[in-house]
């Protein structure tokens, strides 16, 4: 797309927008029940979709800032971090977020926003940052930022393409968290046979031995333990390994793709994995990350590193075992035998504790193939979203 610009002209941020500071520490809390944190605002996006409430979460004792529904919220600290975002509620924010409104006469409301999203103003913010431990920019350096502004015609044209595209991300965002609802959903159906929802662990492992029956996953495999592969063993090409990491960075229930590799000569001294093996993480910093898994696939030559632990099946189908595995009933199971300080740890003898449903071979495949063709339309819907936004962000860039 050509943009002329011949007709544009060149103003700095402070001309366009309004700097507002509605502070009021002594009954802010009382006035407004929800308030924005940093970690609420998703990177490079206007929409708020997660904030705190009072009724619930604690108020920060410096958040006593009012913000208006259609001010820009610019968050100053780590500006790097792009979490710009339009406010589309009234509520609290901490002081040292802007909170900014537009000079009407000069630019239009539904255009602004845009702005903040742009490269060239994320790399003069992020160039002005002050401050070692509390990284931050000043007002005066974002209301400092030149860049040319078109006519309010040209800006209403040009919002309107913006908002068209960015409606198409959020209703394929929206569409995306539905999809996931429902992997999450059949995989309890499918696997679990019964909703953990009210149930402990106990109870849902009582009724699974009544409808399919249940094992022990040393009876449907062997587990051992993955041999270390060190970051100086790492080259840009050669034969593709999996590291501990990477399962709970990169990987979800299915490896589809390889980012580690070493050479001929270290994968002498490492693990060589076979079809469907299942790896664990078996290490990590939180429960949450403790145990994560992803089934392996590929009839490709590929090494497992250190901390990783491998279930290999008998047996079993590959892609069934990556959601079983990864589901809350082994998860939570799982989550029991957890020990260490600063750094979590599972064991091959916990993971052989483990009880799964048993199923026919055939019944796993047919269930693989069905939560597969959902997770299918999750990774095409991803890239196309991918792709939406990409679009959009050029044209962002080409504006501002």
């Amino acid at each position: 797309m050509q943009i002329d610009k011949s007709s544009w002209e060149k103003v700095k941020l402070i001309d366009v927008v309004t700097k507002k500071e509605e502070n009021d520490k002594e009954n802010a809390k009382n006035r407004f029940e929800r308030f924005i944190k940093v970690e609420h605002l998703n990177a490079e996006s206007l929409h708020i979709k997660r904030w705190g409430n009072q009724n619930k979460d604690e108020l920060p004792p410096t958040f006593y800032k009012v913000f208006r529904k259609g001010q820009v919220l610019f968050p100053t600290r780590n500006p790097h971090l792009r979490r710009t975002a339009l406010a589309s509620f009234d509520g609290i924010c901490g002081e040292k977020t802007l909170t900014l409104e537009p000079n009407e006469e000069k630019v239009l409301p539904e255009f602004l926003p845009f702005l903040f999203h742009s490269n060239e103003f994320y790399q003069h913010t992020t160039s002005s940052i002050v401050g070692s431990t509390n990284p931050h920019v000043r007002w005066r350096d974002v209301a400092s930022y030149e860049f040319l502004l078109p006519p309010k015609d040209q800006q209403a044209k040009l919002a309107e393409l913006l908002w068209a595209m960015e409606e198409v991300v959020e209703n394929d965002l929206t569409l995306l968290d539905k999809l996931s609802l429902t992997l999450d959903s059949d995989i309890e159906s499918r696997i679990h046979g019964v909703t953990l929802a009210g149930h402990t662990i106990q109870q849902v492992i009582d009724e699974l031995s009544e409808y399919k029956g249940v094992g022990t996953l040393s009876q449907f495999g062997k587990i051992f333990k993955g041999k270390g592969i060190t970051k100086s063993e790492l080259v840009d090409i050669g034969l593709p390994c999996v590291r501990y990491g990477e399962l709970y960075t990169k990987h979800h229930r299915v490896i589809r793709k390889f980012y580690s590799f070493i050479t001929d000569e270290s994968s002498a001294n490492s693990i060589k994995l076979k079809q469907n093996d299942v790896l664990f993480a078996g290490s990590g910093e939180t429960i949450s990350e403790i145990g994560k898994s992803a089934a392996f696939i590929s009839d490709e030559e590929v090494y497992a590193g250190g901390d990783i632990l491998i279930f290999r099946p008998y047996d079993m189908d590959g892609i069934y075992l990556g959601y079983l595995l990864n589901s809350q009933l082994v998860r939570q199971q799982l989550n029991k035998f957890g020990t260490g300080a600063t750094v979590m740890h599972v064991y091959a003898s916990d993971i052989e504790k483990i009880k799964v449903p048993i199923f026919e071979k055939d019944e796993q495949i047919n269930i693989g193939q069905h939560l597969e063709s959902i997770a299918d339309n999750i990774s095409n819907l991803n890239k196309k979203i991918e792709n939406s936004q990409k679009l959009k962000k050029s044209l962002i860039n080409q504006i501002f």
